[in-house]
């Protein structure tokens, strides 16, 4: 999607992973982020993986570019270290059942403080580091979802359904 009329074409909206900087950069080039913004306030939903978390949070340090500002949270940049430093984990994730979900995490960002409507879905096993929450429509995990046979996290976000 390049132009904000498209986004009349679409129910909801995954922002994918990449880069935070261009993602933000190239909506405010193409004048979508108030669009963005005013079909997630008529109900929308919209899921940011990886920079898609970036661009959806309130805020994030140091981040140069707009962001669209959909989730009360705070989201740090690279924030496990390079992309050398990627890796893999099992997650606990409730609203998903009880077998565990296994995130690929790339160059991944960290969630790190929520606001007081944001649910907390999952964490790294040290139970203080958040890697995915909803708040309302809203989805955003730390990990790519989309590099696993695991459809799980993608049936969760077409149940919220718009609103």
């Amino acid at each position: 999607m390049r132009r904000p009329e498209q986004l009349d074409q679409v129910d909801s909206l995954i922002v994918p992973g990449g880069e935070s900087t261009t993602i933000g950069k190239l909506a405010a080039q193409y004048g979508l982020i108030e669009p963005i913004r005013q079909r997630a306030a008529e109900g929308m939903p919209v899921w940011g993986t990886c920079a898609g978390a970036i661009f959806i949070a309130t805020d994030v340090p140091q981040h140069p570019h707009p962001l669209a500002g959909l989730i009360d949270m705070t989201v740090e940049r690279n924030a496990f270290g390079r992309q050398v430093d990627s890796f893999e984990a099992d997650l606990h994730v409730p609203a998903l059942g009880p077998e565990p979900f296994h995130g690929v995490f790339i160059r991944a960002p960290r969630i790190a403080r929520v606001g007081k409507d944001v649910d907390v879905l999952a964490t790294l096993d040290d139970r203080s580091t958040i890697v995915a929450v909803r708040q309302g429509r809203f989805l955003a995990t730390s990990f790519h979802p989309e590099l696993t046979a695991d459809r799980r996290f993608h049936r969760y976000f077409l149940e919220i359904g718009p609103g």
